[in-house]
């Protein structure tokens, strides 16, 4: 049995959106999706997800999850045997940003998420295709699942996280910095960044793809993602 792997899900998204990794992946090794909730820091949630994953593991995050991913990676590096990061942000969360996220969860606290969800965040996720529209509502079924508290636990660990770029330089296991073409959340120079503070990483642009590759393009994702586990 090879080593285990453990998925770490975007914001407000849950296993769901590595459904077609686990299927793929499972069959010879075990694959275990960590869930990022029960705290508003990233520095927790790499604690909370250390403490129940196994002694040593190959880890995977997309989005929020490789923000956590690079934090699980700065705290125990002994433990994380290759890492990938997909569509995600090394950089710390633009000042900028405060407003537009405060305002974001205190609507979404007043009952609003649904409107939060469908009128400013899944506009921005997904590239144009025919699978479009379902992706959209799986991606509300799993908002809705987690609910309003674990959105404004997520946004504030994401507006306060730290900048991992020196983390990233002393990064010394097989890593996959993996994005989708069309990605408007993290676009592709923040990828190439990563890849080059990352010494003898891969780079991998999905085509046909928005911020959520492995449900955009499960099968090239999972391509990539093969050759990085066997590397």
């Amino acid at each position: 049995m090879q080593e285990p792997l453990v998925l770490l899900p975007g914001m407000m998204c849950d296993g769901r959106l590595f459904a077609s990794q686990i299927a793929a992946f499972s069959h010879e090794r075990p694959v275990m999706v960590a869930s990022l909730q029960g705290a508003n820091s990233v520095a927790k949630l790499a604690e909370e997800v250390l403490s129940i994953a196994p002694p040593r593991f190959a880890l995977a995050g997309l989005s929020m999850g490789g923000i956590v991913a690079m934090e699980i990676y700065r705290q125990a590096p002994e433990r994380i045997t290759r890492l990938a990061l997909m569509d995600t942000n090394a950089l710390s969360d633009p000042p900028e940003n405060a407003a537009m996220r405060e305002r974001q969860v205190k609507k979404a606290l007043e009952g609003g998420l649904r409107e939060v969800m469908r009128d400013e965040l899944k506009p921005k996720y997904l590239a144009e295709g025919k699978n479009s529209s379902r992706i959209l509502d799986l991606c509300m079924k799993m908002a809705d699942a987690l609910g309003s508290k674990v959105f404004a636990d997520q946004s504030t660990a994401v507006q306060h996280r730290p900048d991992q770029c020196e983390t990233l330089k002393h990064v010394q296991v097989p890593a996959l910095v993996l994005c989708g073409s069309e990605d408007r959340l993290c676009p592709i120079e923040r990828h190439e960044l990563m890849h080059h503070l990352v010494a003898g990483s891969k780079l991998a642009v999905i085509p046909g793809a928005g911020h959520l590759p492995t449900l955009e393009q499960p099968e090239l994702t999972n391509r990539r993602l093969m050759k990085w586990l066997k590397s």
